[in-house]
């Protein structure tokens, strides 16, 4: 009897012992889910702050929030405006017609009394995996990047001159590795426009003459970066995007000009500089072919007093 409870007790302690190490690892499972992260070419939105049009201040919803729409709608796409995570690209995005209530708020934006501030999600969304959404990340909580338009031009009376070329230049966290198709998280971002006074210095086509009813082009230079750092010529960070900018024909170049420059130098080292160092002197000794004669360093031995 007393066998009988020992193996009974000791069952049981094995038992909770499984159960304790495998409810351990269920929850560091859990605790342990990764974050989500963008994947090459994921849709970025772009929202901005609601604001009056007519003192410009921010609009607040019903929980006194600060009240985000999307992007104008793009005439290319029929959608607002998107950005894609890691491509670089050349982005036209037409505003089909600036109603009134728009064109005052451009007067605030280029005036500068109200920035054009819009925001990316740094992360995209969670997915409830099936299960409900214990499986989404306790301390996941969405989290968005400032991207502030800084939007030049010039007033006037009856109409404005806005720069319709934008960079948006957009930094991500920093990785180990630079490979084009890793997923990664977005860090911030800066959008500025560029030429703003070109309708009196330079080519008009830079600027937009706008009046209400006309539709606004904009163009995008996008770039990414793979560090919240710039770029150096000289410094340590020699890269440009977010993939680099290395691709196998840059490779093959220097591979062809690193064999070019070899050969040239061995055939200007064998043909000319070696034979003439070579002409008129003896071999020496600790060569095979020196017969003893010299000091063994190619240098003959000179008169002796």
């Amino acid at each position: 009897m007393a066998r009988d409870r020992r193996k009974g007790f000791l069952g049981l302690a094995i038992t909770a012992v499984v159960l304790a190490f495998v409810t351990g690892v269920v929850g560091e499972e859990h605790t342990t889910i990764p974050l989500p992260s963008y994947h090459y070419g994921a849709k970025i939105p772009v929202t901005c702050l609601n604001r009056s049009i007519d003192t410009g201040e921010h609009i607040t919803n019903e929980k006194n929030e600060l009240e985000y729409i999307p992007f104008p709608t793009c005439e290319e796409t029929g959608k607002p405006l998107e950005l894609q995570y890691g491509i670089e690209d050349e982005l036209n995005c037409t505003i089909p017609m600036i109603t009134d209530p728009f064109f005052h708020l451009l007067e605030f934006y280029v005036h500068n009394d109200a920035p054009l501030s819009c925001r990316i999600p740094s992360r995209p969304p969670a997915h409830i995996l099936p299960g409900g959404e214990d499986h989404i990340p306790p301390e996941f909580q969405q989290e968005f990047v400032p991207l502030v338009f800084a939007l030049a031009g010039t007033l006037q009376f009856s109409h404005l001159h806005i720069s319709t070329h934008l960079n948006i230049l957009l930094h991500s966290e920093p990785k180990h590795h630079l490979h084009h198709h890793d997923s990664g998280v977005i860090d911030s971002g800066a959008a500025y426009s560029t030429s703003p006074l070109s309708h009196m210095t330079g080519p008009a086509a830079l600027t937009k003459k706008l009046i209400i009813g006309d539709p606004l082009p904009l163009q995008f230079s996008i770039r990414w970066f793979p560090t919240p750092h710039l770029p150096k010529e000289n410094g340590k960070i020699e890269w440009a995007g977010i993939g680099g900018h290395f691709y196998a024909s840059t490779f093959f170049y220097c591979l062809i000009s690193a064999m070019a420059g070899a050969v040239g130098s061995g055939m200007w080292f064998f043909g000319f500089v070696l034979p003439r160092r070579l002409k008129g002197r003896g071999l020496g000794g600790a060569t095979p072919l020196g017969y003893g004669v010299g000091n063994g360093w190619g240098v003959g031995v000179g008169k002796r007093d």
